[in-house]
């Protein structure tokens, strides 16, 4: 039997479609059906409107190289459009809770069609190296959604969300929490690898960084605990203006889901009602959390420059990795995240294979980390999608380094989050910097 030389080159974008769609699958699969219609607050989004959104970008990727291709359903499209004006108006997220059609039945039904259209559509048409890289977006995109789901799960279900899979948190090794001195000078920030990335992260460029300090390690509960038992969300010496607001009017008084409970820190999440783990990154912090943390303790966040370079160039050999152990893949041995299925983050210092040349740890996984800059295009930036990224460029901060809720295939060194400076559901922390 002859090979078709185009279908083998073919393959991997196949199967890397339904490893992808099969972790989906899998985030929902234990879910009662009455989940999946539940919007429990703005900012979070219901399942099924995660489920059919990320079948439904597929269908906008494929209109892109295919001007013929016709959607599968109007109503579908605009129920499941989040942002991208140029295929219509998008639905409110606010309200996605409120629309009782599709079904829930009918988004499943919709997925599966979805599915069996991309694989035709790959099979079957030119697919040139351009169009390669929308369809991998695409898997990436939904990557994006899946940690998404991960964190509007633990905010409508927390411990009674059942994930399918779930492994042991490793116990701590005993650290000393110290802070690392970096090198200034030129450094040439950005993607340097050979793999699919976002525009984002491109072009690589040069930036100057004076000497400084980084944490080794991502402020703790404990250390966190402490700033707030010192009454730091009490008094607004320490907090930016519009975080003070938002402290006030949201009546803060410590990170998303801690609560005291007989004079005592828990936290609910998806491990349950808990004393706080003093040896575990805090979580579920806003910008202006942290950026008030750092003032308390006369330091102040990392540039995204600085938590790149320390994450990922290696002085000795004068040479920048992708990741901050080197060039390989991640691993469970290496950093926490989603496919750890731990659904938590694991102690300072219990994942040493995964340091940086410098001796920085939990740069991937566990936490996001957030960093001063604002989120904006790099010198020369051009659009890999036009509504995607770069409408976003304004009143929004650089995240870094991914969380337990993140998929292996989407994070790297250079990879750019960002978010708003008052949210808190994303699973995010921070390190702290020092001027020298």
């Amino acid at each position: 039997m002859t090979s078709n030389p185009e279908l083998e080159q073919k393959k991997p974008l196949l199967e890397q479609f339904k490893e992808t769609r099969k972790r989906t699958l899998e985030l929902v699969k234990t879910l009662e059906k009455d989940d999946f219609v539940v919007q429990t607050a703005f900012f979070m989004s219901p399942p099924k409107w995660h489920i059919g959104h990320v079948s439904w970008i597929y269908e906008a990727i494929m209109s892109k190289i295919d001007k013929n291709y016709e959607f599968y359903s109007k109503e579908f499209s605009e129920y499941l459009n989040s942002y991208y004006h140029q295929f219509g108006e998008p639905h409110d997220k606010g309200s996605r809770g409120i629309i009782s059609r599709p079904t829930v039945d009918q988004v499943f039904e919709y997925f599966n069609t979805i599915n069996q259209r991309v694989e035709k559509f790959i099979t079957s048409q030119s697919i040139d190296e351009d169009a390669t890289k929308l369809i991998t977006m695409g898997f990436h995109h939904e990557c994006q959604h899946q940690e998404l789901l991960v964190y509007d799960l633990q905010h409508l279900l927390a411990e009674q969300y059942r994930p399918i899979r779930k492994n042991e948190i490793p116990k701590q090794i005993d650290v000393k929490k110290k802070s690392i001195q970096i090198k200034g000078g030129i450094y040439t920030m950005g993607y340097n690898g050979e793999q699919y990335c976002y525009d984002i992260e491109l072009p690589e460029h040069k930036v100057y960084l004076n000497d400084y300090k980084i944490d080794a390690f991502p402020i703790t509960n404990q250390q966190y605990m402490e700033f707030v038992e010192d009454g730091g969300y009490e008094t607004y010496k320490y907090w930016l203006s519009d975080g003070w607001e938002k402290v006030k009017a949201n009546k803060w008084n410590a990170p998303m889901y801690w609560e005291k409970i007989d004079d005592q820190w828990n936290v609910r999440d998806f491990l349950g009602i808990r004393k706080i783990n003093p040896n575990q990154p805090v979580c579920n912090v806003s910008y202006y959390e942290a950026e008030a943390y750092c003032k308390w303790a006369g330091k102040r966040l990392p540039s995204e420059a600085e938590w790149e370079k320390a994450a990922c160039w290696n002085e000795e050999k004068q040479q920048k990795t992708v990741f901050p152990w080197g060039n390989e893949s991640p691993s469970e041995e290496k950093c926490n995240l989603l496919e750890s299925y731990l659904w938590g983050c694991t102690e300072i210092g219990t994942l040493p294979k995964g340091a940086s040349s410098s001796g920085c740890q939990h740069m991937i996984g566990d936490v996001w980390e957030w960093t001063s800059s604002e989120f904006t295009g790099y010198p020369g930036f051009k659009t890999g999608f036009d509504e995607y990224n770069d409408k976003w460029f304004t009143n929004q901060k650089v995240l870094r380094g991914g969380s337990f809720g993140t998929p292996n295939m989407s994070i790297r060194g250079s990879y750019r989050n960002f978010f708003r400076l008052d949210e808190r559901w994303v699973f995010a922390g921070f390190r702290c910097a020092e001027n020298i």
